[in-house]
């Protein structure tokens, strides 16, 4: 792509260029490294450009720390390079891309199709903040046939497909293939049971009560009948539903003129759970099959991709993604970038229908049609295909206003918060704590982060709280360092200093990672869950840091914990209270309680863990077998550590040296 027009996003890299599998590739060029600035970064590249090859690749221009500011493909390296060593003709942004250059790595390919390949599979895995970013890459589900059993099971599957049997999707969300696989069991009565309850049932399950499946486990239906059922459901996912609602009518009728009328009632459901399916076809192509309609829309600086899965000529349903990018890209820039991460590492449809033609539209054809089957892509412009692009387009203008409403009312928000505490400057990062534990044990911090965007849920952290003695704490009252005051401290758990090691960790790595602070994960405003004692010691965490400039507040919950009457604590400030009606006292509120809940939540998996680990775990050499013959034997592992050598050894399949090694582990060594 032309760094005139190169797309947009953040990551690191190490100042060694790292070998890939990919097809074509050959070992990375040597690094070149200069000082900082604009005139030192045309100088980094011009010494780069002395020994760039002239064949096709992909070039990472690294910052100082090593991070990889962008990534770009070319069919000539050298040409394409030499393009930065000219800034004066750059936009501002490319401009200030090479002022932050000190280094350059290239890695040659055979075809410029593999550049873009490679290309598109670094911005993924780097996320250089200069390039189109894809943030939402998670894994779609399918609805998995399986074929190693002799009644084969319909079921939800997402992830490598590794197992035998035929697969179906991708389906845009969790809930459309749920829904989808109801549908079908209603329509087809195959079996969702794993194997192993499957071999052990005696008597049909719940789901052939309500019609959902046929029994297979019990005897209900033949094999023969069943692998009827499998064509059928084959058939409907691939695309011939038409062909098997009219066998099932057919046999409704046959059975209706034999007077088995129970049988045709339930062929009868069967094809009302087919039209169902096909009912809720919201937008639906008669002539596409297997296709992705992809159409985006730019409005505010910001773009709105929307992408609808269609197979077997059934809408699967879509998604709306939000790629991070420059302002000043064209929705073409964006949507090319867009295309190219998105199938990266996903499997592609036979047609791919555009809103708008790639930048470089057969290049990108090319790359995708590499690994596999011809993948075309097309722009529709006249017929049923323009029309439907042009709902999915309306859908994305939609998608986007939504959205840069939310953000809009989002900025008022944070804007309120800062009015009211009375903060200098735009807020765009808030970072809440809070801590949870059961007497102090299993005791965890959590820690939430919300800015102009919403919450951001990839930022969330939970901290295993490692350094707090809990019987320390067992007292009911402690003196807790920079409190002022005596602090009551829950029995059985400082939350003082629970909360001093969250936030020491937590600001201590940031300080080590990134200590000039233009990562973006320094917050402007750190909220804590708790009153004046919490606050204290966050602030004494800061000066101990040597952090000034990060702003501090605590929200309590008020007389009798009612919400609506949460008292703020800041430093060198009275404590006070918002209007109950306040819309930013809402907004507070909410952080303060997604914070509980991530803790909440992460402290009852840690329990939960525990509860099922046992203090035998922890001797070295005692196996699952050694440890259930000790259980078995004493009851329970308190009464294996009350038990002497001499008891140890009579247990069944435990030897002298393991009983040794047993009680040694209990009594120690002497």
């Amino acid at each position: 792509m032309d760094p005139r027009r190169a797309p947009g996003a953040f990551a690191g890299a190490s100042q060694t260029a790292e070998k890939t599998d990919a097809p074509g590739v050959d070992e990375p060029a040597q690094v070149h490294v200069l000082p900082r600035g604009i005139a030192a970064g045309t100088a980094a590249i011009r010494e780069a450009l002395r020994t760039m090859p002239i064949q096709p690749g992909v070039y990472r221009m690294l910052d100082r720390k090593g991070d990889v500011l962008y990534v770009g493909k070319a069919r000539n390296l050298k040409g394409r390079v030499q393009n930065y060593a000219h800034p004066a003709g750059l936009s501002n942004r490319l401009r200030r891309m090479i002022a932050e250059t000190v280094a350059l790595e290239v890695v040659v390919t055979h075809t410029e199709a593999e550049a873009l390949l490679l290309e598109c599979n670094m911005i993924k895995r780097l996320m250089p903040r200069y390039n189109v970013l894809l943030r939402d890459d998670k894994s779609f589900p399918f609805i998995h046939l399986s074929a190693d059993h002799d009644f084969p099971k319909l079921t939800k599957y997402r992830g490598a497909r590794t197992q035998e049997g035929s697969y179906f999707g991708p389906f845009a969300s969790a809930g459309a293939v749920n829904r989808t696989l109801v549908t079908l069991q209603k329509a087809f009565l195959l079996r969702s049971c794993s194997d192993s309850i499957f071999a052990v049932r005696t008597r049909p399950c719940l789901l052939h009560q309500i019609k959902r499946c046929s029994a297979p486990c019990v005897g209900r239906i033949s094999r023969e009948d069943y692998t009827t059922l499998i064509d059928q459901a084959r058939g409907f996912l691939s695309g011939r539903g038409d062909h098997i609602q009219q066998r099932l009518a057919a046999e409704m009728q046959a059975a209706a003129e034999t007077l088995d009328f129970e049988a045709a009632a339930l062929i009868r459901d069967r094809i009302r759970a087919l039209s169902l399916v096909q009912g809720h076809q919201e937008i639906h192509v008669p002539g596409i099959v297997d296709a992705d309609v992809i159409a985006a829309h730019q409005a505010g600086g910001q773009t709105c991709v929307q992408v609808f899965f269609f197979r077997g000529g059934q809408n699967w349903g879509n998604r709306a993604y939000f790629p991070s990018h420059d302002r000043q890209l064209t929705v073409e820039e964006v949507l090319t970038s867009f295309v190219g991460q998105f199938y990266d590492n996903r499997a592609k449809p036979p047609l791919v229908l555009l809103s708008h033609r790639l930048v470089e539209h057969e290049l990108v054809e090319e790359a995708l049609s590499l690994r596999g089957a011809r993948v075309a892509l097309a722009v529709p412009r006249r017929g049923e295909k323009r029309k439907l692009v042009g709902r999915i387009v309306a859908a994305a203008r939609e998608a986007l206003g939504r959205r840069l409403s939310e953000s809009a009312s989002q900025r008022q928000l944070l804007d309120g918060v800062a009015a009211a505490f009375g903060l200098e400057g735009p807020l765009n990062r808030i970072e809440v704590y809070d801590n949870s534990h059961i007497q102090g044990t299993n005791a965890v911090g959590a820690m939430i982060v919300a800015g102009p965007d919403g919450l951001i849920k990839n930022a969330y952290r939970k901290f295993t709280i490692r350094g707090v003695a809990t019987a320390e704490a067992s007292s009911g009252a402690a003196l807790s360092p920079h409190l002022g005051e005596v602090g009551v401290v829950s029995a059985g758990g400082d939350d003082y200093a629970m909360m001093r090691e969250v936030l020491q960790r937590r600001f201590a790595r940031a300080l080590k990672e990134d200590p000039e602070r233009d990562r973006g994960v320094w917050p402007d405003l750190v909220l804590i869950d708790g009153g004046l004692g919490q606050l204290n010691v966050a602030q004494g965490v800061f000066d101990e840091l040597g952090i000034d400039d990060i702003s501090i507040g605590a929200i309590a919950k008020g007389p009798d914990r009612n919400a609506g009457r949460e008292r703020f604590f800041l430093p060198g400030r009275a404590p006070f209270s918002l209007d109950p009606r306040d819309s930013v006292l809402y907004f507070l509120q909410r952080l303060r309680d997604e914070a509980h809940r991530f803790a909440i939540g992460t402290h009852r998996a840690k329990r939960t863990k525990a509860l099922g680990s046992s203090p035998l775990d922890e001797i070295v050499g005692i196996g699952a077998r050694r440890k259930r013959a000790l259980l078995h034997h004493f009851g329970s592992a308190r009464a294996v550590a009350r038990a002497g050598l001499g008891e140890l050894e009579r247990v069944a399949g435990i030897s002298k040296t393991v009983a040794k090694k047993v009680h040694d582990h209990f009594h120690g060594d002497g």
